[in-house]
């Protein structure tokens, strides 16, 4: 979905939309590479990412094949979600009494919505992100039992 609304760090950070939601660009991206244990193939050591949610939009429930650090920049505190063995768990980063840092690990699903105008993180991900590591809930009785026990959390499908 395209948003009408623009935010003054759209422009200064040079963000493209995400196709979970939201903004983002690689700020960093290791020259190193490692073989990922999750399927052997090369990928850089690390890599980094500006992330920009707005008010309304939300980052989709996804998973990472490789452990994913969000830290908390600037603006409202973000609300950060995860899956795994259907147990759902909420973080929050970047409050006064939360937390600026929070580990996703490898395989879980996750997904965020910024608890005010925006909320602007980076994450981080060892070994290094790349989309062919990256996809969206796709298994039916995942996103039934969401529907069912955590009817809130649908617009994050």
């Amino acid at each position: 979905m395209a948003w009408k609304k623009q935010h003054p760090l759209i422009d200064k950070l040079h963000l493209q939309p995400h196709p979970e939601g939201g903004y983002y660009r690689q700020i960093f991206s290791s020259s190193y590479t490692v073989r990922s244990h999750a399927h052997g193939e090369e990928r850089p050591a690390l890599t980094h990412i500006y992330f920009l949610l707005l008010e309304g939009q939300v980052s989709r429930f996804h998973r990472v094949l490789h452990d994913e650090i969000w830290n908390h920049y600037e603006g409202a505190p973000l609300r950060l979600y995860q899956i795994q063995q259907q147990q759902l768990k909420e973080s929050r980063l970047g409050g006064e009494e939360d937390d600026y840092a929070c580990v996703v690990p490898a395989g879980y699903f996750q997904a965020a919505e910024s608890a005010g105008d925006y909320s602007l993180v980076g994450c981080s991900v060892a070994p290094g992100f790349d989309f062919a590591d990256f996809s969206f809930i796709d298994e039916p009785s995942l996103s039934a039992w969401i529907e069912v026990a955590h009817p809130q959390m649908q617009r994050f499908l």
